[in-house]
């Protein structure tokens, strides 16, 4: 969340640049509730003075031998008006708060402006969308023509927007997220984590999918304990792991990736990508971490954005980076760049990696600090998060422009290990 500090100081500034992204912050209300509370606090801090004196003035009182009866009544009076107070202080920060929790972050000054993805800026593009001379098919007609592909037996079992994968197009779904995993590691430079996919409410306020966000998340209610949700992405688990942590600097930057099923309930999403694998209700996705020094984050943004990249390059899908512009940002990101990869089906780019820097936003929901070396104090350290890549988004790109003629499917280069030097599958 953002720095109260900020609103106090520079409500308005951080109100204009909020609505370059298409948030019309409450300007009026959260002025109205700081005056509140100025005055409450005011008020308070005096009696809390004026009973301090009064009870000191009932020591001296009875040493003089005097009736204490009214100054203790009044001492009582002052006690019941300062506790009425702190209620009404708890109220109005509680109020002050909720709004903070909902307030997306401020777009960085790179960022270009715009109402919605049209305002988005291509900022680089790589390999040519493959000409093919047969017409081409959708992943679903390349998966079904072999029975790999089965969505009715994936209704049966949990209804629409699942996919049950079987055989060779299972196998190479899994070498993709392996491949992913093993590059990251060995040649990015992350530390592999395997996290739980199920996590309580705090982890999801850190992360800054509740409270605004709630309505996407898959949720168990359990009496007597913390309700649990299913993980919309590894970024929940893996961020919070430094949550309430004040970090070694030596430690920085600290580079996560883990390979996980995610859960969305895609609220609103009704009547997109029904066809297929595109959008669904649960997906894997080999996700990347950094928690890094303030100054070095957008380097950072820079190098976790070249990570996805590479997944693509090496699997030879052509693609366009896009620097997302202020209206088509994710709630905590400062920064975003998008990799859409070439879908021949549909004759365009689609996402397939979403990379971000959010600056301290989540960190300052989380605590997550270091202690800086120069000054010995903890800061707020800056968290980024970037998909590297969707697992069944990539299946979905190498089905359809590695597929050929007869329906078959060539196997990349790259995957041939993990597919037991198999060349082709169908």
């Amino acid at each position: 969340m953002l720095d109260s500090k900020l609103l106090r100081s520079n409500l308005q500034d951080v109100a204009d640049r909020l609505a370059s992204r298409g948030y019309i912050l409450d300007v009026a209300r959260i002025e109205a509730l700081e005056e509140q509370r100025k005055t409450v606090q005011t008020r308070t801090e005096a009696l809390q003075a004026e009973r301090n004196a009064r009870s000191k003035s009932i020591g001296q009182a009875k040493q003089r031998g005097e009736d204490i009866a009214p100054l203790m009544a009044d001492v009582e009076r002052m006690a019941n008006e300062l506790g009425a107070g702190k209620v009404e202080l708890d109220a109005i920060q509680t109020e002050l708060d909720s709004i903070l929790l909902g307030i997306p972050n401020l777009p960085h000054e790179s960022v270009p402006i715009g109402d919605d993805e049209d305002g988005n800026v291509e900022v680089r593009r790589w390999g040519t969308p493959t000409t093919f001379d047969f017409e081409v098919k959708d992943h679903v007609a390349l998966g079904e023509k072999f029975g790999w592909l089965d969505l009715e037996t994936a209704a049966k079992l949990s209804g629409a927007r699942f996919a049950l994968l079987r055989g060779p197009i299972a196998r190479l779904h899994r070498a993709l997220a392996q491949f992913m995993i093993n590059l990251h590691i060995n040649e990015h430079g992350y530390e592999e984590a395997y996290t739980p996919y199920l996590v309580q409410a705090p982890a999801l306020q850190g992360t800054g999918q509740l409270p605004k966000f709630e309505e996407d998340l898959f949720k168990i209610s359990r009496e007597g304990e913390a309700d649990l949700y299913l993980i919309p992405t590894a970024e929940v688990s893996l961020t919070n792991i430094v949550s309430g942590e004040i970090i070694d600097p030596k430690l920085l930057p600290i580079k996560f990736v883990a390979h996980t099923p995610c859960f969305r309930s895609e609220a609103g999403a009704s009547g997109r990508d029904t066809r297929g694998m595109i959008r669904q209700h649960q997906f894997d996705k080999v996700e990347m971490v950094q928690i890094v020094e303030p100054s070095t984050s957008m380097e950072a943004l820079e190098g976790l954005t070249a990570n996805a990249e590479k997944v693509l390059q090496l699997l030879e899908l052509p693609y366009r980076t896009l620097a997302l512009c202020t209206g088509d940002m994710g709630f905590s990101a400062v920064k975003t760049y998008d990799l859409e990869v070439w879908i021949p089906s549909q004759d365009k780019y689609r996402e397939i990696s979403s990379c971000s820097n959010c600056g301290d936003f989540q960190a300052r929901r989380m605590q997550a600090r270091f202690r800086n070396p120069e000054t010995g104090k903890p800061e707020l350290v800056h968290t980024l998060n970037g998909s590297g890549l969707a697992v069944g988004r990539t299946l979905v790109a190498v089905l359809e422009n590695y597929q050929q003629a007869d329906g078959s499917i060539r196997v990349p280069a790259v995957l041939k290990p993990y597919m037991g030097g198999l060349e082709v599958i169908g």
